[in-house]
């Protein structure tokens, strides 16, 4: 559904890159006074580690966008993320994606683990507006679909 899209259209402080190859992504990253790939795996940290970030300062959040294969193979073809330090929620909310099946149980789309995160590192700021479209772009498949069709693939 390219869900970081629609965080990028209702964050003013993003950026959007689409492809696979980003020359300019070693450069933005040391430019930051923190940078962290919200991505999951064997070395990521949960909760955030919010001690490694000076007062004030905000990181760069770098989140793959695609299908689980889509996104780790973002990841293998950028070494330099190799090198920032992961995260990954922890928080156990199931996702709003009720359209998709994830072979993870935790799983959640790009979008809700952007809004999950930002919640997170800012929590007197309200990101639950960006989910808006993402709730309605879920409820036009479903309406598309049918709800028999629905009910029968979805159990809802």
């Amino acid at each position: 559904m390219n869900t970081a899209r629609l965080a990028a259209l209702g964050l003013t402080n993003s950026t959007l890159w689409v492809g696979e190859h980003f020359p300019d992504l070693a450069s933005s990253i040391r430019q930051a006074s923190a940078a962290f790939l919200l991505f999951p795996g064997p070395e990521a940290q949960a909760p955030l580690p919010l001690e490694a970030l000076a007062a004030g300062d905000a990181p760069l959040l770098i989140v793959p966008d695609g299908t689980w294969r889509k996104a780790r193979k973002l990841v293998q073809l950028n070494p330099v993320l190799a090198d920032l330090p992961r995260l990954m929620l922890a928080d156990g909310v199931p996702s709003r994606y009720r359209v998709r099946k994830a072979a993870e149980p935790n799983a959640v789309s790009t979008i809700e683990a952007i809004v999950r995160t930002l919640t997170w590192l800012e929590p007197g700021q309200d990101f639950e507006p960006l989910l808006r479209p993402f709730d309605a772009l879920i409820e036009q498949q479903i309406a598309a679909m049918g709800a028999e069709v629905y009910a029968r693939h979805h159990g809802g």
